[in-house]
């Protein structure tokens, strides 16, 4: 009685150890698939993106070179629309994008285009308040960084409360901030042309303090005009079937009024926008330059990605950085899950040899 005892108590040891062993293996497969979907793939990722050169290095001619992040639409969900489980999990990807592209990269300033809620426009004083610190929570960079904002329709509203800083939405309809508004754009501008001119009409100017004789960077939310996203291409541009789609003045993009007034009054060399959630490159007027930056989020695209620009006081380049795609990341979880689940069947021998089943299998074929 006692050899049967012992043989037993043998036998369940061997079979808590099979089974501790079991869960050992389980727990180091889930805990390498979540560092590698919600970690590393970031490093993976971003580490392959490089910063532009421009054609005339800066220290050549005496000028510095700012490294500048350009990202735009990070639509974080407010109490109203957002599910617990979506601002999770699209708030862990841009933050994770956002801390591991400042590490790896090291920008000096950063630009975010506009939509950086979804429901600014709805949001009560508390729930805006609330918004507010989980997006500092997300974007939380080291004091020798700057990050500066730009209000979108999504932030604050259409039309009469839609003001961004670096430009405007020009609606031209006298209200008092668009008027304010454009006063301040003309204001601007006079700075800007008497920098140009100072060299050959001096006196024009005597009474300002001169600016650097360098073409700015416009900076904006809306798209200037477009009839549509019909010459955008591109992994990142508009879904085809939306490319054709028309712009809707005020609505898509901006009017044709107010964008000729921005590029008639600032002369930008380079044009950034947001809003679109897409990729695109428009050449405007005498030869401007526009680039619509692409989401930030998964919410909006399966391949979110970002700018990253070095400019000088008279050049600039431009190069696009990709972050992990959903797809990618879904498909590696599906994999572990299926992983799992051969390797649990296997342990309890729930789930037959390739060999045997493949013998039986010809074995019934022979019969039949």
């Amino acid at each position: 009685m006692a050899l049967i005892r012992l043989g037993f108590g043998r036998q369940h040891l061997c079979l808590l150890r099979r089974r501790s062993f079991l869960l050992s293996k389980l727990i180091a497969v889930v805990f390498a698939v979540l560092l590698f979907c919600e970690f590393l793939i970031y490093y993976l990722v971003i580490f392959r993106c490089d910063w532009p050169e421009v054609k005339t290095p800066a220290h050549n001619n005496g000028q510095e070179t700012l490294k500048a992040m350009f990202l735009a639409d990070t639509h974080l969900l407010g109490e109203i629309r957002g599910h617990w489980l979506d601002k999770l999990r699209r708030e862990w990807q841009m933050e994770r994008a956002f801390q591991t592209a400042l590490w790896l990269l090291q920008p000096e300033v950063v630009f975010i285009l506009g939509d950086i809620f979804d429901e600014g426009k709805w949001s009560s004083p508390q729930a805006w308040a609330d918004d507010v610190e989980r997006f500092q929570k997300i974007f939380r960079h080291p004091r020798h960084v700057l990050l500066k904002v730009v209000a979108g329709n999504h932030d604050i509203g259409f039309h009469y409360h839609f003001v961004m800083v670096n430009s405007v939405a020009l609606e031209g309809d006298g209200c008092n901030l668009c008027s304010e508004a454009e006063a301040e754009i003309i204001e601007i501008s006079h700075k800007l042309n008497c920098s140009r001119e100072q060299e050959h009409h001096p006196s024009r100017c005597i009474d300002e303090p001169p600016l650097p004789a360098s073409a700015p960077v416009l900076l904006q939310h809306f798209p200037l005009y477009r009839r549509s996203d019909a010459n955008c291409s591109g992994d990142d541009a508009a879904p085809l079937e939306e490319r054709d789609v028309p712009f809707k003045e005020r609505y898509d993009a901006l009017s044709r009024e107010a964008s000729q007034k921005l590029l008639w009054w600032l002369r930008p060399r380079l044009v950034l926008s947001g809003h679109t959630h897409s990729a695109c490159e428009v050449l405007h007027g005498a030869g401007t330059m526009e680039i619509s930056v692409p989401s930030f989020s998964w919410r909006n695209r399966n391949n979110p990605s970002f700018i990253m620009g070095m400019l000088t006081p008279t050049e600039y380049a431009l190069a696009k950085c990709y972050l992990p795609y959903e797809n990618t990341v879904l498909a590696t979880y599906c994999v572990a899950v299926g992983f799992l689940a051969v390797l649990t069947l296997a342990h309890f021998k729930l789930l037959a040899s390739p060999l045997l089943f493949g013998w039986n299998l010809l074995r019934k074929l022979k019969t039949t």
